[in-house]
């Protein structure tokens, strides 16, 4: 029967799919703003393996972890809170957000909110909740595998997007530095 095949980690991934379809509507419009502006794209070609990753995580949490796994309430709940970074990441950045790697020549590389702590924030929350969330449901198995595959297609995003916004980083990181005055 269908009601045996459908329990809370089938829901969570449903859930978790109209989560990252308002994401990727989100993404999609700041896109266009970020092209009307000049924006360049890096790593056209990559995005799908990126896309068809995530898509596979939330899959495997709706087709291999069983209807009737129990879940652990203190792994969710770090989960939940994972997604309070998950939003003060996308917050900060605003409309330069999106799924794709995008660069405009001279525009200033964000280094306030979670910036301020970590290069990479987003992909940080991104690697923990892809092992946490199978985890809840005692998944170890898909939380290590999907966690692994994930983190190796990360990995080589961060790669392309370093190299695309070290000319830019370092304009930004620059007008930090303290200012000397000659006497």
């Amino acid at each position: 029967m269908i009601s045996d095949s459908i329990g809370l980690p089938q829901i969570v991934a449903l859930i978790i799919l109209l989560q990252r379809g308002a994401e990727e509507v989100y993404s999609a419009r700041n896109t266009r703003a970020l092209i009307a502006a000049g924006a360049k794209e890096v790593g056209r070609s990559y995005y799908p393996v990126v896309a068809t990753t995530h898509l596979a995580w939330i899959a495997s949490i709706f087709f291999l972890i069983p209807s009737s796994a129990t879940e652990s309430y203190i792994l969710a709940a770090a989960y939940i809170l994972l997604q309070g970074v998950r939003y003060w990441v996308i917050g900060t950045l605003g409309r330069f957000w999106t799924h794709r790697i995008f660069t405009i020549e001279g525009a200033p590389v964000t280094l306030r909110g979670p910036y301020k702590y970590f290069r990479h924030p987003n992909y940080a929350v991104t690697i923990t909740e892809t092992f946490l969330l199978p985890a809840v449901f005692g998944a170890w198995a898909v939380s290590i595998i999907m966690g692994a595959v994930w983190t190796a297609v990360l990995a080589y995003k961060i790669e392309l997007e370093d190299e695309a916004l070290s000319a830019r980083r370092a304009l930004s990181e620059q007008s930090l530095e303290p200012q000397r005055t000659e006497i």
